[in-house]
């Protein structure tokens, strides 16, 4: 029996069970946005690391190096999430080591996944194809921010929720809530999304592109997966 369950918070993930399940990890605004757009941009690999220790950990090896913390880049380093910072010119054929505030955390939180993909809306067909094809249990982990819900990743999960729902046998009521919520929004996710803390949050630091760029849908058809600790095209 197939599964389709939505976790709002990686701070909730102590109450499921990942065996068996591929995990689709979303960070919309910004990190999974961003190494989807990487990774299609030709970045060889996106390494995903949990502190900016363990960041500046791999300086000698060659690699570009970004770090995220509220929103900004951390002093000192190549970059951090915003998606323009993972163009062809500036990725193609080279390594990323990359921490930030929720999305590396969710990651690193799903390791007792089947597999994990990353999501956004800029591949969303792409994800839903994937996990059609897997033939698996879907757990779809919102990153949130710090801990607590937010609504741009909970819309995601919610879109993909709407896409896929009738090839499971059973979903869980956050599933229901997510989509009940993407139904809201569909016909204008930018208007809707200024409800958003996060959004309101980037608009301060003056990254409104990013916002706009990040709920793009389906740019992309590859899909992100992590292989070996390393996030690769699928």
């Amino acid at each position: 029996m197939k599964k389709l369950e939505v976790c709002f918070t990686p701070a909730l993930l102590h109450l499921y069970d990942l065996t068996g399940s591929v995990v689709v990890v979303i960070d919309i605004f910004r990190a999974t946005s961003s190494i989807t757009y990487g990774i299609d941009n030709g970045a060889k690999a996106i390494i995903p690391v949990a502190t900016v220790e363990e960041c500046i950990a791999y300086k000698d090896h060659g690699h570009l190096l970004g770090a995220e913390r509220n929103g900004e880049v951390v002093d000192g380093f190549d970059f951090g999430n915003s998606p323009f910072s993972y163009s062809k010119e500036k990725v193609e054929g080279k390594t990323l080591v990359l921490t930030t505030t929720n999305g590396t955390h969710a990651i690193n939180e799903s390791k007792g996944a089947d597999e994990i993909v990353i999501g956004s809306f800029l591949n969303l067909n792409a994800v839903c194809h994937y996990l059609v094809k897997q033939d698996k249990n879907v757990f779809l982990l919102c990153s949130g921010w710090k801990g607590k819900v937010n609504l741009e990743d909970t819309l995601f999960a919610g879109a993909v929720v709407h896409q896929l729902k009738f090839h499971f046998d059973t979903w869980c009521d956050a599933s229901v809530l997510a989509e009940d919520l993407y139904l809201m929004a569909k016909d204008d996710l930018h208007e809707y999304m200024k409800k958003s803390s996060h959004s309101e949050r980037l608009k301060k630091l003056g990254i409104e592109k990013d916002i706009e760029f990040c709920l793009n849908l389906n740019l992309i058809d590859s899909v992100p997966v992590i292989k070996d600790g390393m996030i690769v095209k699928g």
